[in-house]
């Protein structure tokens, strides 16, 4: 493709993305690809990029276009806005590429001049723009952030503009770290030990393992860094009764079945019956067959109901703001809302207390989310644990090294939850809490029934 045809394209996945703001941007991408077959490999990538680029600078290229007075926020205004401030083209590169020719867009009118001419020359970044501008977030997200980090919160959002590395898991079931490595390598793929997880393995540079032999022989999957370490601190052994209770698509269940060699059970939960449909490929692939997937409905729920205390571990994952994962997922920067949040946080409780239940005593509950933000996390649990005098919270530090096996990170010696950062970490923002049954007392038993 010509540079023109490139930015053609941008525009038109661009647009897409934006005004398909109700499905997230990858799957939206995945689509648009797939209709486009003729869109060669390097092409797509370079597209794909400067989308995401756009993406993660959009509080600030909209600033621009507002400074500028430009006619409007389009995909269109916002790529030729990033061509001038960010890739610093001069104008008449930029017209050149918006020149009306064969799959180049359309030419630029005398108002578009006038604004981008105004651009041209500048960078990104500029004294006027506020905070939260200039860290690409929504303005009414800011005082949770900063909630969140304290002094240090412009440091630790600025590292979520970054693209995240492709990190894998290696499956024990299957290979050792070192096989997979090797494996890898045959195929030209280079990857580092990880850091913190025993298990993960992460490229020296992004490529594509999903057509591999490697991965399509199970030997690993692609997760992050982050994840793999709230699966590894459920402690899940061999012969255990386990619950992956928001199972999602099953990265999690699928590190859980791997460390318990396949012995024991795994019942992977989710309300939407068809994400558990699309997990059954990835614990195929993975030669994963002590999962049982059961879906969290009306179908279901005498059987529930009989599972009270009867697992040794309950992980529950709960559907949250994402706020985490914003550095893959740029999109959630912009498509959050304050009514997303507030509907959100009753939710998690709701899920919290459901999937308490079937903990039996002596047990663990491990309450994990993607984000960042105190009120989804450390205030959820601490409401939790007053809602239930039967839970009690056990410290990150005190499971750290029988269940992770490898060096806590910095900072987290003393620390009663873990809280990952791409900043400190180098892992997607994640929260975890692990919370141990107590057996009852009689008056707390009573309490308990009568509630129910």
């Amino acid at each position: 493709m010509t540079p023109g045809a490139r930015v053609a394209a941008t525009i038109e996945l661009l647009d897409e993305v934006v005004s398909r703001s109700d499905r997230p941007a990858d799957l939206v991408a995945n689509a648009f690809f797939r209709s486009r077959r003729f869109i060669g490999g390097g092409d797509r990538r370079a597209v794909s990029d400067r989308v995401w680029r756009i993406l993660r600078r959009y509080g600030q290229l909209g600033w621009w276009l507002d400074r500028t007075r430009h006619p409007d926020r389009s995909a269109r205004a916002l790529v030729g806005a990033d061509l001038l401030l960010v890739e610093g083209l001069t104008l008449p590169d930029v017209q050149a590429m918006f020149d009306g020719g064969r799959y180049r867009p359309l030419p630029l009118d005398e108002a578009e001049m006038r604004a981008l001419r105004q651009m041209e020359g500048h960078s990104l970044s500029h004294p006027g723009q506020p905070d939260w501008v200039r860290l690409n977030v929504q303005e009414w997200v800011t005082p949770y952030l900063r909630e969140a980090y304290g002094e240090a919160w412009g440091r630790e959002i600025a590292a979520l503009e970054a693209p995240p590395p492709v990190d894998l898991r290696v499956n024990r079931l299957k290979a050792t770290v070192a096989e997979a490595r090797r494996a890898l390598h045959r195929e030209g793929i280079e990857t580092e030990p990880m850091r913190y997880a025993p298990d993960g393995l992460r490229l020296t540079r992004r490529l594509s393992v999903v057509a591999g032999e490697a991965f399509q022989g199970g030997l690993v999957e692609i997760q992050d860094e982050g994840s793999q370490l709230v699966a590894a601190l459920v402690d899940a052994r061999p012969g255990m009764q386990v619950a992956d209770y928001c199972a999602g698509a099953g990265g999690k269940t699928l590190a859980l079945a791997a460390g318990m060699n396949n012995k024991g059970r795994v019942v992977a939960m989710d309300v939407l019956e068809t994400r558990l449909d699309r997990s059954a490929q990835r614990l195929r692939r993975a030669g994963a067959h002590n999962v049982e997937r059961r879906a969290l409905g009306t179908d279901n729920a005498r059987w529930l109901k009989r599972q009270k205390g009867a697992f040794d571990r309950v992980l529950v994952d709960v559907p949250c703001s994402g706020t985490g994962t914003w550095r893959r997922n740029p999109d959630g920067r912009w498509t959050l809302t304050p009514q997303d949040l507030a509907e959100l946080l009753p939710k998690q409780a709701e899920i919290l207390d459901a999937a308490s239940r079937l903990v039996k005593p002596g047990g663990g509950l491990i309450y994990a989310t993607c984000s960042v933000l105190p009120v989804e996390n450390e205030r959820q649990v601490e409401a939790f644990l007053q809602r239930h005098a039967d839970f009690a919270l056990v410290p990150v530090a005190d499971l750290w090294s029988q269940a992770v096996r490898s060096e806590p990170p910095a900072g987290m010696a003393q620390a009663p939850y873990l809280k990952l950062s791409p900043l400190q970490h180098g892992t997607d923002g994640f929260f975890a809490a692990m919370l141990v049954r107590r057996s009852m007392q009689p008056e707390e038993k009573q309490a308990e029934e009568k509630a129910a």
